[in-house]
């Protein structure tokens, strides 16, 4: 079943093109071992050449002074030229010729260095000349991450005591009057809910209702608040236990921001090189060719230190971290810049990507941030609960696979839905079963489950996304709903889920072990040191009977009412209807 994901490998013919400019030319992708360098440790770098490309030596060229390295032909104009060995050819299909494989080694570096680095075939440089690097530091993603249950509000859609709420203006504004301190109002109903930690879209003054086109990065928007509102909210999460992250966008901003309108004034403002003028001033570089989304150039290096100013002052007001929007869009050697500042400003931060990208590429930025948003793991779950497109058996491969592929450091939150994508209850069309069941699939996965506001009290929408080739994504952003409106039972679910995954520590940093699987059902272990969890789930419109061969035999968490649990003599027997799971413990 086709859905609706944002990014740039949402159709066949997308990673059909994507795949084949990776194969072809002369490809690096940050692929180096390890990613994520402690001091002293030597960094292998590999490169790989296509079948049209004719070259036998490459290089890689790289600076451990946080300058940007030069040189041609194995010789360093600045910084060290180190040269990379042949190890080999191999046969590609899909390109119908050899691709060459090149391996070189920088060495060890001391903590705090950042590395940046290039590579090149010949004298054409990999990767159409980006440049790449990493941060030297022995630092894993802070701990409380892993114990995080994620509650992302869209500010202006949440709530407001402004007795019209909600109001959303008409086209093309779309601006709701949620605000910053409706959410104040509302933080013991997110503690009731059982979440730890708030996500908010982004804050900034911005010309749109969305924020994701700020014009400024060190202020907050007048029509959601005041820094004091802001301050106010942070103080009050933390005393219920409640963290905050933003909502940070580092490639591109509105086309309001002062230093784009100053850059397209006057051809000699200091703010031009911000940019990426292809034909000044007219012509510049844009986020998906939005010319109200000028894309900036960190590349250079004020524009760069602005975003990273604008990050240590947030993180030093006391936010606790962010997400990051469209990661894969800056120059892949911001994130080692990114990873230095934002340690040093709070070292217990969290940074997370949106990076709507295959596994390979999502693990790129480790140790630039902690991990990425499991973009994966999403699809799998909306194919197999939303849908009914994977049944038990592919699912439990699926996560075997995909478990194995990440390292357990990679932090990586699981969602049902966001922003960008129809709610999972429209795609389920409105079946509040296959919610309650991808829930309990979600909360007993590993990755810190995220609730995209009102999923969790019945909110859907009333029209699809996508709409005459078009994303429409307000259809997934309606406002909150609140009263009689809520879906209370479903509420009472995802309270008793919450509940469970904070009191078990099994569920959030035990491994997971499949122990029974066929077409209907998948039975798994989630186990620590001292307890252990089963989970049950039935995606199936057929009823089913499995006997386990295990000690776990309560029932603590049940999607329905009909869940049975049977004692025999060497386990038990479980009943579990068309779309129906369980939980059970020992």
């Amino acid at each position: 079943m086709e859905d609706f994901v944002f990014g740039l490998l949402n159709t066949e013919e997308s990673r059909t093109q994507n795949l084949r400019a990776r194969r072809g030319g002369i490809t690096h992708a940050q692929a180096r071992t390890p990613r994520d360098p402690l001091p002293g440790q030597p960094i292998t770098l590999a490169l790989t050449v296509g079948p049209t490309q004719n070259y036998d030596q490459a290089w890689v060229y790289w600076t451990n002074d946080g300058s940007d390295p030069e040189g041609a032909n194995g010789v360093a104009t600045r910084g060290f030229a180190t040269p990379l060995q042949t190890v080999g050819a191999e046969w590609d299909t899909f390109m119908w010729g050899y691709v060459r494989h090149f391996r070189g080694v920088i060495p060890g570096q001391p903590a705090g260095t950042v590395v940046r680095y290039r590579l090149a075939a010949g004298e054409t440089l990999a990767d159409n000349g980006a440049f790449y690097a990493f941060y030297v530091d022995d630092d894993p993603p802070p701990d409380w991450a892993r114990d995080a249950i994620l509650y992302q509000i869209f500010t202006d859609r949440f709530f407001s005591s402004a007795p019209d709420f909600p109001r959303i203006e008409p086209k093309p504004s779309h601006k709701g009057n949620g605000t910053l301190r409706g959410i104040i109002a509302k933080l013991d109903y997110i503690a009731d809910l059982g979440a730890n930690c708030l996500w908010l879209t982004p804050v900034f003054p911005s010309p749109s209702y969305h924020g994701y086109d700020a014009s400024d990065l060190f202020e907050i928007n007048p029509r959601l608040g005041t820094k004091a509102d802001y301050a106010e909210l942070i103080q009050q999460a933390h005393a219920r236990g409640i963290r905050v992250l933003m909502d940070f966008v580092p490639n591109h901003w509105s086309n309001q921001h002062p230093t784009f309108l100053e850059a397209t004034r006057d051809a000699n403002s200091p703010y031009v090189p911000w940019y990426t003028f292809t034909h000044w001033p007219d012509e510049y570089k844009t986020f998906f060719g939005v010319r109200t989304l000028p894309q900036v150039n960190l590349r250079y290096g004020r524009a760069r230190e602005h975003l990273l100013d604008a990050a240590k002052y947030w993180l030093d007001f006391g936010v606790d971290g962010f997400r990051v929007d469209y990661c894969i869009g800056p120059t892949p050697d911001f994130y080692a810049d990114f990873r230095r500042v934002t340690r040093a400003a709070k070292p217990d931060c969290w940074t997370f990507g949106e990076a709507t990208e295959t596994p390979d590429v999502q693990l790129t930025f480790e140790g630039g941030m902690d991990g990425t948003l499991d973009f994966v793991l999403l699809e799998g779950l909306r194919q197999t609960f939303a849908y009914g497109a994977w049944d038990a058996r592919r699912l439990a491969e699926f996560l075997d696979r995909h478990e194995a592929y990440f390292p357990a450091s990679f932090s990586r939150p699981s969602f049902l839905d966001n922003h960008d994508m129809n709610r999972f209850l429209w795609s389920a069309k409105g079946e509040a079963p296959r919610l309650k069941l991808a829930a309990l699939c979600q909360f007993t996965l590993a990755g810190p489950p995220i609730i995209y506001y009102g999923t969790e009290v019945g909110l859907s929408q009333e029209r699809d996304v996508r709409q005459n080739n078009w994303a429409i994504h307000e259809e997934a952003r309606l406002p909150m709903l609140w009263g009689e409106a809520q879906d209370t039972e479903l509420l009472g679910f995802y309270r008793a889920l919450c509940r469970i995954r904070t009191s078990e520590a099994a569920l959030r940093r035990g491994a997971r072990q499949t122990l029974f699987v066929d077409e209907r059902v998948l039975a798994y272990r989630r186990k620590d040191e001292t307890n252990s969890l089963v989970a049950v789930l039935n995606p199936s419109l057929r009823a089913a009977e499995v006997s386990l061969p295990i000690a776990e035999r309560n029932l603590i968490l049940a999607t329905d009412a009909a869940c049975a649990v049977h004692t025999e003599a060497d386990g038990v027997r479980v009943s579990v209807p068309p779309l129906g799971g369980m939980l059970l413990k020992s």
